[in-house]
């Protein structure tokens, strides 16, 4: 029982970072003209920072991060600099739609990889309700992010090809760090330091720099730092370490819902009926591959 309800907690915690993930693309329009690599230099910086004070309150000692193996320090940077530094390159060499629509497999794919862990570590088998939640999430995406507009892959290969890497190394990031549980939480510090290094160094090879004109913007950068790019990269961490990954994955595809709902209501975008049915579609998926925690697991019948 005790072991259920610590799923449940880290799963709620996993949720938490999906609800937080929603608010970046309005942040990211109120950060304008920040250049993207410059501003998840300046965001993880951030988030950085917000990891060390955590850390510092909570009493975690260098000596802990010290005995971090070096496989999760690359798997933590490989998952949070190769996903951004890959979808940044997408957008700027595909239609958005199209590409957000390749980037947004990685749901899906978080729950068909998911199988390839061992049980003991939340995988085995993939039940029907899993890959049923995860298409009708993913269906519910394209009606989001397809409507009004149609995607005819318009875009050069590269472009493609960088989505579908965001996808993959994304989706990967989260299911292999199944394979560190004793890798402490505060590790995702090192983690957002290193990609604020690695964004850094792109910008300053590909971008112009450019500093926010208005105190708005200036706040918006650290609204992102601090929750889109900073709690919530803490909070899939152990969602995605301790919680049920299969809920996660399709849950996550409330995530461009959510945004789209937060740009309407900023003002910023505008909903529509596809809207509406996508929500219909992400919310189904999410009860059917939720079975498991909601009414429990099925129990085989003993001879009596």
């Amino acid at each position: 029982m005790r072991a259920q309800q610590s799923t449940r907690t880290a799963t709620l915690r996993g949720i938490v970072a999906i609800v937080l993930w929603a608010g970046l693309a309005t942040l990211t329009t109120l950060a304008r003209p920040v250049p993207p690599f410059q501003l998840a230099a300046m965001t993880f910086a951030i988030a950085a920072v917000l990891g060390l004070l955590l850390g510092w309150r909570q009493g975690v000692r260098l000596a802990e991060l010290q005995r971090v193996p070096i496989r999760a320090w690359v798997l933590g940077i490989y998952g949070l600099l190769g996903f951004h530094a890959c979808y940044f390159f997408s957008l700027s060499a595909a239609p958005a739609v199209e590409a957000n629509l390749i980037n947004y497999t990685w749901p899906l794919l978080i729950v068909v990889m998911s199988g390839l862990l061992p049980a003991s570590l939340g995988g085995g088998r993939l039940r029907w309700w899993h890959l049923a939640g995860a298409l009708l999430g993913f269906a519910g995406t394209v009606l989001l992010l397809g409507a009004g507009e149609r995607a005819q892959l318009s875009g050069s290969f590269a472009g493609y090809a960088a989505a579908f890497a965001s996808a993959f190394i994304w989706s990967s990031y989260s299911v292999a760090s199944r394979l560190f549980p004793g890798v402490p939480n505060h590790a995702v510090t090192g983690y957002c330091a290193g990609t604020a290094l690695g964004a850094l160094g792109l910008h300053l090879a590909l971008e112009t720099t450019v500093w926010p004109a208005v105190a708005t913007a200036w706040l918006a950068i650290v609204a992102a730092g601090v929750g889109p790019v900073g709690l919530a990269f803490f909070l899939w961490d152990d969602g995605v370490k301790h919680g049920h990954i299969r809920v996660l994955g399709v849950a996550s595809y409330a995530t461009p819902l959510l945004s789209t709902l937060l740009l309407n209501f900023t003002g910023q975008g505008q909903a529509t009926a596809s809207v509406w049915l996508a929500a219909v579609a992400i919310s189904a998926g999410a009860l059917v591959a939720s079975r498991e925690l909601l009414v429990g697991p099925n129990k085989k019948r003993t001879p009596s």
